[in-house]
């Protein structure tokens, strides 16, 4: 699943519950369920297509685990365009870029069902993730410019709510379109939601833009798209067999050119990814824990369907039905996040919950075939449950202290960031996979294969405990309305 509810800073009020400029008839309700439209189509689409790998690889004819680049190079187009959404919304308007997103969104969408051979879908599925990068922040963006802080509570709620519904029917719907149809409807779904999501976003959504935005940064667009896409790649090349020296390479030429963004950034008043938001402490703590944390948040979807498959035998359906579980207990946690933070505080809760669910999610590397169906479905509730108070928590101290000026760069840095972890999650579990099949000389991965998976991943995400303990115990206490001595 995706995390992408973000709250607002102080004072940003733009919608007619607090004398904004949103259309008569709008209120932050009303604009969170339109944002929730379009998260709606882009979680059912990640979620249905992690279920439909299997049957995707034998069409192109590769292996199973080699389908990781369907998922990646869509996460890249979103790691390498959201960075320029905070500007592209200033300057043209956050109404007009969201629809122009949606819309590209649905053409990729439709290209994706098209698709011959897996360079064509990976092709179509980076025009979508384009889409996608303007989509998601740039709603965000309107949310946060939509909502005082005193309403961030009820509004992360109407936006949350619809937009958990496509992680919880994505699985299943998968499996039975996989079963009973073909995978190609998995993208043609998206067709009318999207429709629904221009139209609804037109009629109730304020344009709104900077007065006076400033220029673009080009060559921290180059730059930082080189990093990232390079280093991306690279990774997801280190899963494949013999393209060692491919992988080194672009890693390599990732680094350098991350080593030259970063030198540029300082000499640049406006770059297009802000480094010196690390020095908000609230920020910088919630950046780096939940990287780590999303490094499992991004494998768990990839690993899970396969190993449901591959290793346990199930239909896509049956597999579809097994994987909801982890949404179901998302959906379930949310009703309870604001009274937990209410009661013990941003640090020490996440401190606890980063520590149980990353053990919840580890405990997946001991499933097997002799594990009741029902025991596992319980597992991947408890983990789902766990893991969705990290996000909610991460996304929501990790603007405890940005101020409204920097809210669109704060935006872009860590949506960013977001997406990349759940890019690396995928591929770190696909090289540990890997080279797991490689130590044991087996050409389709079995239990232990993705017992190692898992256990890399959690290993890394378990270091987002000792982050954690880095917050100040008053941190957010205004946020959580938590009052502290």
């Amino acid at each position: 699943m995706r995390d992408g509810i973000v709250p607002a800073g102080n004072g940003i009020a733009q919608t007619a519950d607090h004398d904004g400029g949103a259309p008569p008839g709008a209120n932050y309700r009303t604009v969170a369920l339109i944002i929730a439209c379009a998260m709606f189509m882009e979680n059912l689409d990640a979620t249905v297509l992690a279920t439909a790998l299997p049957a995707m690889a034998r069409d192109f004819h590769v292996r199973a685990p080699e389908m990781s680049i369907a998922l990646t190079s869509y996460l890249l187009a979103l790691a390498v365009f959201i960075p320029a959404s905070g500007t592209v919304a200033d300057r043209y308007g956050a109404k007009r870029v969201f629809r122009a997103a949606i819309g590209l969104f649905i053409a990729g969408s439709l290209a994706c069902g098209l698709a011959p051979t897996l360079p064509l879908l990976v092709a179509a599925r980076l025009a979508q993730g384009i889409g996608g990068a303007m989509m998601l922040p740039v709603g965000r963006l309107v949310l946060l410019r939509s909502v005082a802080k005193r309403d961030m509570v009820s509004a992360m709620s109407w936006l949350i709510m619809p937009a958990l519904i496509g992680p919880i029917v994505g699985p299943p719907v998968g499996g039975l379109i996989v079963t009973y149809l073909d995978w190609r409807w998995i993208f043609w779904l998206n067709l009318p939601i999207g429709i629904l999501g221009i139209v609804l976003a037109g009629r109730f959504i304020a344009d709104i833009s900077e007065t006076a935005p400033h220029g673009f940064d080009w060559l921290g667009f180059v730059l930082s798209s080189l990093a990232l896409g390079c280093l991306l790649f690279g990774f997801e090349m280190a899963s494949r067999s013999g393209a060692a020296g491919l992988a080194v390479l672009m890693v390599l030429t990732g680094a350098v050119a991350g080593i030259l963004y970063l030198l540029h950034a300082r000499r640049t008043i406006h770059p297009i990814l802000d480094v010196s938001l690390m020095r908000v402490p609230t920020f910088s703590l919630s950046l780096i824990a939940g990287s780590l944390a999303r490094i499992t948040q991004g494998a768990q979807p990839f690993l899970l369907p396969l190993m449901m498959q591959l290793a346990f035998g199930l239909s896509p359906a049956q597999s579809g039905m097994m994987t909801l579980a982890t949404a179901i207990g998302s959906f379930g946690m949310k009703g309870l996040a604001r009274r937990l933070l209410h009661r013990f505080g941003f640090r020490s809760s996440l401190m606890a919950m980063s520590f149980l669910g990353t053990v919840a999610y580890a405990a997946c590397g001991l499933f097997r075939p002799d594990w009741p169906l029902p025991a596992v479905f319980a597992v991947l509730v408890v983990s789902g449950f766990l893991m969705s108070f990290q996000f909610t928590a991460y996304n929501t101290i990790a603007y405890d202290e940005i101020g409204k000026e920097r809210m669109s760069a704060a935006t872009s840095f860590y949506a960013t960031f977001q997406q990349l972890m759940l890019s690396l999650g995928i591929c770190t579990a696909g090289t540990a996979l890997h080279a797991s099949m490689v130590w044991h000389a087996r050409a389709a991965p079995g239990f232990a294969d993705f017992s190692a998976a898992f256990w890399t991943v959690t290993a890394i995400s378990l270091l987002s405990v000792f982050v954690n303990a880095r917050f100040d115990r008053s941190a957010g206490a205004e946020m959580s309305g938590r009052t502290t001595a």
